[in-house]
């Protein structure tokens, strides 16, 4: 059975039409109007296309934000138009096909779970986190989802490691991912470049010259070419996804942590440093098994591929 996967950013709308074994057999995309109107006719365009050529059945979407726990409703979503909205219901009369949407990170986790970093492991609990502007996560028990009374579990981004620390779009202070994602990785370069002038005049150029500001991935480009402070941002990068890691492993003891995201793609820069300080911080950690902790497998293409598989299950469920 195919099924359509469409992932939805702030900036762009990505759709696959995926097949039972996970595999993306075609692909569209268009950018993502700022209006909830606009928005949907460019999901419906998406999904036309890719269903005027492949016999698809069903249609999941990928998004960050709150969703309801029937999966019908888009409670909040910080970079989309949607509040309270009825999405799947109004995008299913529109494509005449059954829709069914979830949180973005929910669906690369399940994506990893049956096709990615998960396959065949036999792990009973995993947690998925993807690192990129902020931190995205998500938690299966025995393989399955957990949302959460109101289906917004869990938002380990927004756990709070530093009193009175940097400040977050979510309105608190010293939330993990102010220290633990592709923002915070440039943030601690240019605290580290106020601090140490003259030490990286490569970069201190280019925070000067960039009119958006420096990126993540130019940091990373930096610390992989040696550059002494992108290192050093790095390696702060690296113990505090291994100080979050610890507090995850207290909470949940998963067998299984999958780090995806953007940031996922420098891996080799810091992981092996943060599973070191994971498991010299973690409580009773010489005592107790430690979690195993991958990088994610399938890439961007994750949220449409979890997105397609819950659509499929949905439409299952419905047989029933």
């Amino acid at each position: 059975m195919l099924t359509i996967g469409v992932d939805i950013g702030g900036t762009s709308v990505r759709a696959g039409v995926v097949d039972a074994d996970g595999n993306v057999l075609d692909t569209a995309r268009a950018a993502a109007p700022g209006q909830d109107e606009a928005l949907e006719s460019t999901i419906i365009r998406v999904v036309e296309d890719l269903a005027a050529r492949y016999p698809a059945r069903a249609v999941g979407l990928a998004l960050a934000g709150f969703v309801t726990p029937d999966r019908r409703t888009v409670r909040f979503a910080p970079h989309l138009p949607w509040r309270d909205a009825r999405v799947a219901d109004r995008l299913a009369l529109r494509c005449a096909l059954p829709v069914v949407i979830e949180h973005d990170a929910n669906a690369a986790a399940l994506a990893e779970r049956r096709f990615g970093a998960g396959e065949r492991s036999g792990n009973r609990s995993m947690v998925f986190i993807a690192l990129g502007t902020g931190i995205g996560a998500a938690l299966l028990v025995d393989g399955q989802l957990y949302r959460g009374a109101h289906g917004v579990a869990p938002e380990l981004g927004h756990l709070r490691v530093v009193p009175d620390g940097r400040a977050c779009a979510c309105g608190k202070h010293g939330c993990w991912e102010r220290y633990c994602s592709g923002t915070a990785l440039v943030t601690t370069l240019v605290e580290l470049l106020a601090e140490h002038p003259g030490q990286s005049p490569t970069l201190a150029r280019l925070a000067a010259v960039e009119s958006r500001g420096i990126t993540g991935r130019q940091v990373a480009n930096a610390a992989r070419d040696g550059d002494p402070l992108a290192q050093l941002a790095m390696a702060e990068l690296a113990r505090w996804l291994g100080e979050g890691l610890a507090l995850v492993a207290d909470v949940f003891d998963p067998e299984l942590v999958v780090i995806g995201g953007g940031v996922s793609g420098s891996a080799p820069l810091f992981l092996d440093e943060a599973r070191e300080h994971y498991a010299r911080i973690l409580t009773g950690g010489r005592h107790r098994p430690l979690a195993r902790i991958r990088t994610a497998q399938l890439g961007e293409e994750g949220g449409m591929v979890g997105a397609a598989q819950l659509a499929r299950e949905h439409l299952a469920g419905q047989r029933r």
